[in-house]
């Protein structure tokens, strides 16, 4: 596996917004034409030469009241940096689940684009004994973000440089 350093994930991020009781679902969008089931577990989706700009996204899963969900599973599913899905192997896909404090950590590359999207990340979220909840995150300062049927500003990771590499925070609210 890759390395990346601790700091990776420390760049300077916008603060998470407060969190209110009763705030809002994440929005679901469509798992797509793409997912494949039985995914390994892991966090670190890069690969020793993959090409493409490494990212490291973190975040929680919390309830609607604002709690933090320890044993939610994430499964992620991306295509790669020219915009190709694996759909032979699990290339890019792979679940994990968070832990006591409700957070998860992904290494990964931003996805590239293809024809009629924007730059994604597929994600199915659920938590112990819950519903699944399927959407996709979505990066800001794309141009497709306009031209995107499926893109919600509402599932933008917020984002910042840390010496060349992306850092990216995203908090999902399961109901």
């Amino acid at each position: 596996m890759l390395a990346i350093d601790r700091g990776f994930a420390q760049a300077p991020l916008a603060p998470t917004p407060a969190c209110h009781d009763g705030d809002e679902v994440t929005l679901p969008q469509t798992e797509g034409p793409y997912f494949k089931p039985s995914s390994p577990e892991r966090i670190e989706l890069l690969e020793e030469g993959m090409a493409g700009q490494p990212i490291e996204l973190v975040g929680f899963v919390l309830t609607r009241a604002c709690k933090p969900l320890a044993g939610a599973l994430l499964d992620f599913w991306q295509a790669d940096d020219k915009g190709r899905y694996d759909n032979s192997g699990f290339r890019l896909r792979g679940h994990q689940f968070t832990d006591a404090e409700g957070r998860y950590r992904l290494r990964s590359i931003v996805p590239g684009v293809y024809p009629g999207r924007t730059r994604h990340i597929h994600v199915k979220v659920q938590p112990r004994d819950g519903s699944v909840l399927t959407t996709q995150l979505y990066f800001p300062g794309e141009s497709k973000n306009r031209s995107d049927g499926l893109f919600r500003k509402e599932l933008l990771v917020r984002t910042a440089k840390n010496e060349g590499r992306i850092a990216g925070r995203f908090d999902f609210v399961v109901g």
